[in-house]
């Protein structure tokens, strides 16, 4: 009914009619209700238009209102949840206002009606269309849920903490029903029941039914007032009712639900328990005698059968009259007499009941095994299971068989149950129950059932693993929830029990439970199978107590049977003796008790108590797991980790309760059990040792679980037994390596178990740090639990040897046990013949470096002389790093390759220098060494022909690390008294590393780590690893994606690191692509102490060698090694704090060693003389003051020698020179305050005040500001290569009276152009420098092989000779300081070829590397040096080969070429000045205009600056003075014809170029073009000074010419090079079929007929007037002939290569030949007689004809 607001005075009365009338039905019919109407909203789609949708202001809800159009339109497009993938993290809070609903149809209530609506939604149809809607408005809030919501409702309404105030309206938490299996174990206690009812089918009901409500009760009795208030309420209503109504369908007698029924029921039900449903007729109407409820049927659901809950679909029938007494027992299927039914007893009623229970597994395996384990607990016997009676008799047999079957049960419950589960099976391993007198053993079922449901988890949950391949569920249990049962099994019913006299405890402690008097033992009259200790049956309880407590020797016979581990078995038990070898002992010859299941009774009792067997958990589990076979053997290798652990915590707690922490080691656990331990272990290994190439993934974790449990194991067990299990794991793996097919799998699972086992963090402790290498008893001494924890570091290292400190030797492997192992490891890998493979030497490289980081973090080892002491236990590494020098990455960026590798070569036969690493590795790591005739159990068989790797950088870079970590650790006395007896070779060898170590280490800055943002070496030699396993085997793809998967480790080598938990556990990697400021200026501050520290540790070890050497013989031949790794350190980017002590060490040097500088090596003083000066530009104060005094401190040290300082001015002049040409950050202020400094330094010095040395240094510095003064013009045209290089090749031409000096600068030129890519200049930079220095070597001494000056340099450039000496009164290089420097010598001269040659290559320019070796073969030849003489002939067999394969010439592109001329007098010197730039190769006009263009506009302004755009010649008059102007042209190489005889290759045509030309087209009448008897071109040929190419890039034109031609012989050079087109065509080879018809095409085809057709008509068709014009016409007539050969060439060419589908096209061409040839004809054969008779002598012409060179000539210079 609808009423309109404005009639409502009408309708008043009936309006308060119409509200009385409501009033009434809700009072009488308001807890019940009906269907409405329903809407759908399509959550995904609102999560992703909100996420979308930008925010136009701060508001954080956004109201959206969605119409029902607008959802049919866009909502629905895709309903379904699985074609739709969304993402929260954009989403914002919106509220959804819904205003369309549709009415409920009574009829269409089920889910399949409600689905069929919803995919109506997602395609418009009719049957929506038929819905009635109604009008409503409904307002929804979505947001996404935090990660913690506060004031949060569990699922059973309780509060969940925090909940601070109960007022806030809380956040219900509801509980999903996942679709798929959620597998997550029961955490807290939960117990809810969900009825849903479903149907209801009273159509065949007699009365009155029609409309029908169903009650739902949940009864604890079958009294109506036994209802339990556990339904939930709705919102706004109580929390719990006794009941629940279903709505109501108007007249309708077969109803459909949907409510849902949410109860908690009570932990513990009983058979009468039931679900009760009620069904009434709801009377609408009130009427008389009529009740508003009318019964109309009752049917139930007994909760509990068989001690199990019922769940699931139930279609039940429904009863008419109320059921009788003791019905809920039974289920309504029984027929029980005297009942009415509906529908004669047919089901009617559907219902489906769910359980969410902690309390019911809900699984019948579960059920079954938890109810006898109960049954066992309560000793409830006769007990009913179903149909089984459960009694002493059979209840061990049930349970096995139900222990057996758990492998049947669901996964998802078995894991919801998990803890539960386990912690029963270990109960029962535990606490074997007593039944009818007889111990039951279930110990090898309980290990058996716990092995396969691990093994179970573990396979079905392979995704839900942590880093080290555990299984998370597991792992958690070990660590949160595992403990040794507390709960003693309870006595039998009628038994009392005795009080306890001491608080409750741990099982495992010495204590029973009560025994009844009256149970009587010897009743039994089976024993039990589980248990065969039990031999005979006891005649009494005393007797069988008496034998369990006093038995020394019980046969255990039946545990080996079928057992690999039977005496004398391949895998017989281990005895603890660490005295002996690991032999085999016999089960009989054990002295201790194996009953581990019976403990005495206790004296606590007063009463006599009865017997309760109680086992230790580790020692069961390792007895069990010792005898296992097969299948469960297999599962818990397996899943070895979780029973280790398991054991260790069983071990840990026993230890803890039991108080014996404070017992010596050796008595803490029975010798039966370290048996099994060393069973366990010797098994393990052997299975490691024979699966590594089958189970790779099996073999790794095994690998692992077993390192782990023996790292545990040094912390409860004896200490030596733990190191002769590790020696019988290495015996095992070495005795399988020689044999392996893949050792280098075999090592690295070795390397891994070391690791593992040395991470312990009492691992200094167990390698006796400060003992003596005497040989101990033992592999290593257990140390005493009670001394552990006190100081390792008490006593002092006494006196010894020290070489063998520094070995490898048995005693020290002995000795330091842990470390031995791991040195050799390393040592072994590291060999350069053995298989070190790159995933090897990573592993002990980082193994090593990993124990170094704990050591130098650990707060125990802060002290100096703990340090020391620590170091000792690595001293050998300092000779392994030294044998591997040669397998180290080099550091040292652009160096040749470093002596070292010579001196590694060269002491192969010296026996001094022999490897440290003796030969006793050949024996065992511990206990006595193994005979000698053995095969060394270490070595690497190595591959045939394999020579030997090198380290990668991120390998050389951890172990230079840990190399350097020893020296600065390690005690100096000690250091000294090593470095004294070592050989020249070795020391020097050390020297070379430490000159590795400063390379390595250099601060790099800021910039660069910004540049290289993360992505360094590290992941691509990760691939290489990874790449080099997967090809040798060593792991498979599988592993290789679970290995990807999981988490790395912080230290960045994916290792299982464990010393550390709050360091290394749960971190993500931080190696990824894009770092923040923040960390990348705390990499560059680490960076930079990094490389602070390294060098002040090569210092001291320098200070050291010095030292040592010094009062040695060996002092000459290890200084100047000495200092030049002093300068090298000085050279790199170093900290100020280095700096100082640095300069401080280098003036002791050198006022000790003066000799070495100034008598012997003269590079030595030019490098230091460098050094200082770039320090005396230092932005750094105390910098420059300690750089300047080592300078002047060196000048006066010269000069005292000689009186003079000559060489040290000269050096210094040249550094200078030098810093000035390459460095970049040079600061001329900074070095003009040194240079005062250094003067001041010189006025005050008292001593050589009176002498001439303060005017020398006055002389110095004056020329060294005049140096400084040209470094002011260089900075001023730092931005113009080209000023640049012209500036420092006028500072080097003004150097030609000081070779030194400009053969500095000429190398800073080839710096310079290196710099810019500009190869071909470097080379002639570097062979001018070879030639000035071969003018110089030729004065000094005459030496037949040596060139003979600069002409010998004269076939590789022209150039050249302009290095030639001045004359000999002017400069003798005898003179003191002059041609002093390395490259004036025979080697400096070899090295300057072989860099010249070097830069060639680069340049493409073969041909001339042939050149430069001509000069060097002598030189090699004159000294024998086949070596050099070899690799010089290879790099020419290369070269000629190069030349060879690219003899066309268009592979190498030599240069472009452009005139650049500069007008205008804003450039200075440049102006009117035309210069020729080489530019790169392919270099367009476009490319240098725009390039020199933005160069100067930038510099004079963007108006200043502009482009000539022709090449015509430039009026000065016509320019705007205040502009520059740039006129630029493209010109190409020009050579006269005789030169083109000679130039052959495209090489010689461009190489050695001088001359240039470029052609301007031009008319009369000044037009650029024009008709062709009225074109003309203009050719300008420029002359350079020097040829290209030269030591600059650009040379001044000195000579201009320019060539007219007229139009005819423009004609002439079109025909001539139309012909030369198509002859190339024709004669390619290969043949290019496209190529010739394009060109042919050009010539003869019809559209461009014109062309030639055209040019003959025009010059060809008259005979020209003038005389001189006679021999133009001729030679255009003959260019005619030849042209129309070529095209009759070329199609017979054509023809030869067409196939059938182009036969046509060339008939189309051979058609427009013949027209072409016949329309020349006449032309062509048109001869004129003029020039068959003698012509006339021409009366002075004023222009030369062209025969000569061309017919019109003006010539500008």
């Amino acid at each position: 009914m609808v009423m309109k607001e404005s009639d409502s005075t009408k309708h008043k009365e009936k309006l308060e009619k119409l509200r009385s009338q409501a009033e009434q039905a809700c009072s009488r019919l308001g807890r019940f209700r009906m269907p409405f109407a329903w809407t759908a909203i399509h959550l995904l789609n609102i999560v992703s238009s909100m996420g979308g949708l930008e925010r136009s202001d701060s508001d954080s809800d956004t109201e959206r209102k969605a119409t029902w159009n607008e959802r049919k339109k866009k909502g629905f497009e895709r309903m379904s949840v699985g074609d739709d993938v969304c993402s929260f993290t954009t989403f914002r809070p919106a509220t959804l206002t819904v205003t369309n609903f549709f009415k409920q149809e009574g009829d269409r209530l089920s889910d399949e009606d409600l689905y069929k609506f919803l995919a109506d939604m997602r395609r418009p149809s009719s049957v929506l269309r038929r819905l009635r809607p109604v009008t409503a408005q409904l307002k929804i809030d979505i947001s996404p849920a935090p990660e913690s919501p506060h004031y949060c409702l569990s699922p059973e309404l309780l509060h969940v903490k925090p909940y601070p105030d109960l007022r806030v309206r809380p956040t219900k938490d509801v509980l999903e029903f996942p679709a798929r299996y959620v597998y997550t174990p029961h955490t807290r206690y939960r117990n809810l029941l969900y009825v849903y009812p479903q149907s209801l089918n009273f159509s065949s009901r007699q009365g009155s039914v029609r409309n029908i409500a169903v009650k739902v009760q949940f009864m604890a009795g079958e009294d109506p007032s036994q209802a339990m208030p556990v339904i939930f309420g709705k919102s706004s209503c109580p929390e719990f009712y006794k009941e629940a109504y279903t709505p109501i369908i108007y007249h309708n007698k077969s109803p459909e639900f949907y409510e849902e029924v949410k109860m908690k029921i009570p932990a513990s039900l009983t058979d009468n328990h039931h679900l009760l449903f009620t069904f009434y007729h709801i009377s609408c109407q009130p009427k008389q005698n009529t009740a508003l409820e009318t019964p109309v049927g009752y049917t139930w659901i007994p909760l509990m059968q068989h001690g199990r809950l019922r769940t699931g679909s139930f279609s039940l029938p429904v009863s008419v009259e109320k059921p009788p007494p003791s019905y809920s027992v039974l289920t309504p299927d029984v027929q029980l007499p005297g009942m009415k039914w509906v529908d004669n007893h047919k089901g009617v009623f559907n219902v489906e009941v769910t359980a969410a229970s902690s309390v019911h597994t809900q699984d019948p395996h579960l059920d079954k095994f938890f109810t006898l384990v109960y049954v066992l607990e309560e000793y409830s016997f006769p007990f009913r299971l179903k149909d089984v009676i459960i009694t002493e008799a059979n209840v061990e047999a049930e349970l096995k068989a139900s222990m057996a079957a758990l492998k049947g049960a669901l996964l998802d419950t078995c894991v919801r149950f998990l803890h539960q589960l386990l912690s029963k099976l270990i109960l029962l391993i535990v606490h074997p129950p007593v039944i009818a007198g007889q111990i039951v053993n279930l110990g090898r079922a309980a290990f058996e059932a716990m092995a396969l449901l691990v093994n179970q988890i573990h396979k079905n949950l392979d995704g839900n693993q942590d880093q080290h391949g555990r299984n998370n569920l597991l792992a958690s249990y070990i660590f949160y929830c595992f403990h040794l049962p507390s709960n003693e099994p309870t006595s039998p019913p009628g038994v009392g029990n005795t009080a306890y006299e001491m608080p409750i405890q741990y099982a495992t402690l010495s204590r029973a439970t009560g025994r009844p008097s009256s149970l009587n033992l010897s009743r039994s009259k089976s024993i039990s199978n589980s248990n065969p200790d039990l031999a005979t049956t006891p005649a009494s309880p005393d007797e069988e107590v008496q034998r369990i407590i006093g038995n020394k020797g019980i046969d255990r016979s039946h545990s080996w049977v079928n057992s690999a581990y039977a005496p004398g078995g391949s895998r017989a038990v281990l005895r603890r003796n660490p005295n002996s070898s690991c032999e085999l002992k016999q089960a009989f010859e054990r002295c201790s008790n194996r009953m581990s299941a019976f403990l005495e009774s206790s004296s606590f009792y007063s009463a006599p108590t009865r017997q309760t067997a109680k086992k230790l958990l580790h020692e069961e589990l390792a007895l069990q797991w010792v005898v296992s076979t097969s299948t469960v053997r297999e599962a818990a290798l397996h899943q070895a980790w979780f029973f280790f652990q398991l054991m260790v915590k069983s071990m840990s707690h026993h230890l803890f309760l039991s108080s014996r922490l404070d017992v010596p080691r050796r008595q803490r656990f029975p010798d039966r059990f370290v048996d099994d331990i060393a069973a366990l272990v010797c098994a393990i290994s052997a299975d490691i040792a024979s699966r590594y190439h089958k189970d790779v993934e099996l073999v790794e974790r095994l690998n692992s679980s077993l390192a782990f449990f023996l790292n545990d194991l040094l912390s409860l067990i004896d200490r030596g037994f733990v190191f002769n299990l590790i020696r019988s794991y290495y015996k095992q793996i070495s005795n399988k390596l020689h044999t392996a097919q893949n050792p280098s799998a075999l090592t690295a699972l070795r390397i891994d178990f070391l690791r593992i086992v040395c991470s312990h963090e009492q691992y200094v402790t167990l390698n006796l740090p400060c003992s003596t290498l005497s040989p101990p008893a033992s592999p290593s001494p257990s140390t005493s639990s009670t001394t552990s924890q006190s100081s390792a570091f008490s006593c002092q290292a006494q006196d010894q040897g020290v070489q063998s400190m520094f070995e490898l030797s048995a005693p020290f492997r002995q000795q330091h046990f842990l470390s031995g192992l791991l040195l050799s490891e390393l040592s072994l890998i590291l060999e350069p013949d053995g298989e070190g493979l790159f995933f090897l030497h990573k592993k002990a490289i980082s193994a090593l470096h990993s124990l170094m980081c704990s050591h130098d973090a650990d707060p125990r080892h802060i002290d100096s002389q703990v340090r020391s002491h620590i170091a000792q236990l690595y001293l050998p590494l300092i000779p392994v790093v030294m044998e591997t020098l040669c397998q180290l990455h080099d550091f040292t960026d652009t160096s040749p390759p470093r002596a070292r590798h010579v001196s590694t070569l060269a002491d192969d036969g010296d026996p001094d220098n022999s490897s440290t690493i003796s030969q006793s590795v050949a024996m065992a790591i511990a206990g006595s060494p193994l005979p000698h005739s053995k095969a060394n159990p270490f070595a690497l068989p190595t591959v045939a022909g394999r020579q030997g790797s090198t380290l990668s950088a991120e390998c050389s870079r951890t172990l230079l690390v840990c190399f350097l970590w020893v020296l600065k650790n390690a005690d100096a006395a000690l250091l000294e008294r090593y470095v004294s007896d070592l050989s020249v070779l070795q020391i020097n060898r050390l020297l070379d590393l430490l000159h590795l170590c400063v390379s390595c280490f250099e601060y790099k800055g800021k910039k660069a780590l910004e540049r290289i943002n993360s992505l360094t070496f590290k992941k691509s030699q990760d691939m290489k690893a990874r790449l080099e396993e997967a090809i040798l085997g060593t792991i498979g793809a599988r592993q290789e994606m679970v290995r990807r998967c999981r988490e790395r480790s912080p230290y960045g080598n994916q290792e299982n690191v464990r010393w550390r938990k709050n360091v290394t556990h749960w971190r993500q990697n931080t190696d990824r692509v894009d770092k923040s400021k923040a960390e990348v200026e705390q990499e560059s501050v680490v960076d930079g102490n990094l490389a602070t520290e390294v060098s002040l540790i090569v210092l001291d070890t320098l200070e050291v060698i010095v030292k040592t050497v010094v009062v040695s013989e060996l002092k000459e031949s290890v200084l100047g090694g000495v200092l030049r790794v002093l300068l090298h350190s000085m050279a790199g980017n170093q900290s100020a704090l280095f700096l100082q002590h640095c300069f401080a060490t280098q003036r002791a040097l050198v006022f000790k060693f003066p000799e070495m500088l100034f008598e012997e090596d003269t590079e030595l003083c030019a490098d230091l003389c460098l050094r200082l000066l770039r320090h005396c530009s230092s932005r750094v104060a105390s910098v420059r003051s300690h750089a300047s005094a080592s300078l002047y401190l060196l000048m006066r040290q010269n000069f005292e020698i000689g009186n003079n300082f000559a060489r040290v001015k000269m050096q210094v002049t040249m550094s200078l020179s030098s810093l000035v040409g390459m460095s970049q950050n040079f600061n001329e202020e900074h070095l003009r305050h040194s240079l005062k400094t250094i003067l001041t330094y010189a006025e005050d010095d008292l001593e050589l005040r009176d002498s001439p040395f303060p005017e020398q240094v006055q002389d110095l510095v004056f020329n060294l500001h005049m140096i400084l003064t040209d470094t002011v013009k260089m900075k001023e045209h730092q931005q113009d290569p080209e000023m640049l290089i012209d500036l420092m090749y006028r500072i080097a031409k003004g150097y030609q009276n000081s070779p030194d000096l400009r053969l500095t600068w000429l190398q800073n030129m080839a710096g310079k152009h290196s710099e810019r890519g500009n190869h071909a200049e470097a080379a002639h930079c570097l062979v001018h420098s070879a030639a000035l220095v071969a003018e110089y070597l030729n004065m000094l001494e005459d030496c037949r092989y040596l060139p003979i000056g600069c002409v010998s340099f004269q076939s590789i450039s022209s150039n050249v000779l302009e290095e030639s000496a001045v004359s000999d009164d002017i400069l003798s290089p005898e003179e003191e300081g002059i041609c002093a420097g390395k490259y004036f010598s025979e080697s400096g001269l070899v090295g300057l070829l072989e860099q010249a040659a070097a830069s060639f290559n680069m340049a493409g320019m073969y041909e001339a590397i042939n050149e430069v070796y001509k000069i060097l073969l002598p030189i090699h030849e004159a000294n024998r040096d086949f070596k050099k003489l070899a690799t010089v002939h290879g790099k020419l067999q290369d070269a000629f080969n190069k030349v060879y394969n690219q003899s066309s010439g268009w592979e190498r592109m030599f240069g472009t070429y452009f005139r650049v001329g500069f007008y205008g007098c804003r450039f200075g010197d440049l102006d009117e000045q035309e210069f020729v730039y080489k530019e790169p190769s392919i270099t367009k006009l476009a490319e240098i205009s725009h390039r020199l263009e933005e160069f100067y506009a930038e510099r004079f302004g963007d108006d200043m600056v502009e482009i000539i755009k022709d090449s015509n010649p430039v009026d000065k008059n016509k320019l705007d003075p205040n502009k520059a102007y740039l006129q630029i042209t493209y010109v190409e190489p020009f050579f006269d014809t005789y030169e083109l005889k000679e130039r052959i290759t495209y090489f010689d045509k461009n190489y050695n170029l001088r001359t240039f030309m470029y052609c301007t087209p031009f008319t009369l009448d000044g037009r650029a073009h024009g008709e062709l008897h009225e074109q003309y071109k203009r050719k300008t040929i420029l002359t350079t000074s020097h040829a290209f190419p030269y030591i600059k890039t650009r040379i001044n034109v000195i000579h201009k010419e320019e060539i007219i031609l007229v139009p005819v012989e423009v004609a002439i050079e079109d025909m001539q090079k139309k012909t030369q087109e198509l002859a190339f065509a024709t004669h390619q080879d290969p043949a290019d079929p496209k190529m010739l018809q394009m060109v042919l095409q050009g010539c003869v085809g019809t559209t461009v007929n014109q062309g030639p057709l055209e040019v003959a008509q025009v010059f060809l068709s008259d005979i020209p007037d003038d005389p001189k014009l006679f021999r133009h016409h001729n030679k255009l007539r003959l260019c005619f002939k030849d042209f129309t050969k070529r095209c009759e060439d070329a199609l017979r060419k054509n023809k030869s290569l067409i196939g059938p589908d182009q036969k046509e096209y060339h008939r189309e061409l051979e058609r427009n030949y013949t027209k072409l040839k016949e329309s020349l004809g006449p032309v062509i054969n048109r001869k004129i007689p003029q020039l068959y008779r003698t012509l006339p002598q021409p009366s002075t012409p004023t222009q030369r004809n062209s025969l000569s060179r061309s017919s019109s000539r003006r010539v500008d210079c």
